[in-house]
């Protein structure tokens, strides 16, 4: 949601010059799997209560996701393995981010890593799903059908959960909500858009 207001100046005055630097001595898929591996290093920070370094991790793994798709587009070096390494990518990222999470208070927080975890695993499904039976009309390798809950709003949760321990389960209740939320209000504009069809 956020993501379709801030993304068009995001593009044009960082994302866009960065990749035309970048994209002349680095693949997207490079790109795509440091953007993972420094998501990754999230664990250990949280675990070792690195809160800072963990925050930024978060914002250099945010940013290279932009980047991948950016450069592969710009230097038309797009390609349906790029597409399926970003998800993936993406995944591992959000799942090492609840790890660390976790691993932060484990007896405490382990209802609520398990319903984020759980909400996340439903969203993608109804994405990907919609985007399977959808007809692709972005720049992006797939249908990319926006929601409620995308990416910004959910590194913002986290970075909130991060800086707001006590706050923790308010904040994951809360964005457990909203992204099944996301998932159930994409299911449904579906349902629709396939009815107007017949």
């Amino acid at each position: 949601m956020i993501e379709s207001y801030v993304r068009p100046i995001y593009q044009k005055t960082f994302c866009d010059p960065l990749a035309r630097i970048l994209g002349k001595s680095v693949s997207p898929n490079f790109i795509t799997l440091t953007g993972t591996l420094v998501g990754l290093t999230i664990i250990p920070a949280l675990y070792y209560n690195f809160i800072n370094l963990a925050l930024a991790f978060l914002v250099i793994t945010g940013i290279l996701d932009t980047l991948d798709g950016t450069v592969a587009r710009l230097f038309q070096k797009d390609s349906s393995y790029g597409t399926v390494l970003d998800i993936i990518g993406d995944r591992i990222v959000e799942f090492s981010i609840v790890l660390g999470l976790f691993l932060v208070s484990p007896e405490v927080r382990a209802l609520e890593c398990l319903l984020m975890l759980g909400s996340i695993l439903t969203c993608v499904t109804s994405f990907l799903v919609v985007g399977i039976f959808s007809e692709n009309e972005s720049q992006k390798g797939f249908h990319y059908s926006p929601g409620l809950m995308e990416r910004p709003e959910a590194f913002f949760f986290f970075a909130a959960m991060m800086l707001l321990p006590t706050l923790f389960s308010e904040l994951a209740f809360l964005f457990t909500f909203l992204v099944f939320l996301t998932a159930a209000i994409r299911v449904l504009e579906f349902k629709k858009m396939n009815e107007i069809k017949r």
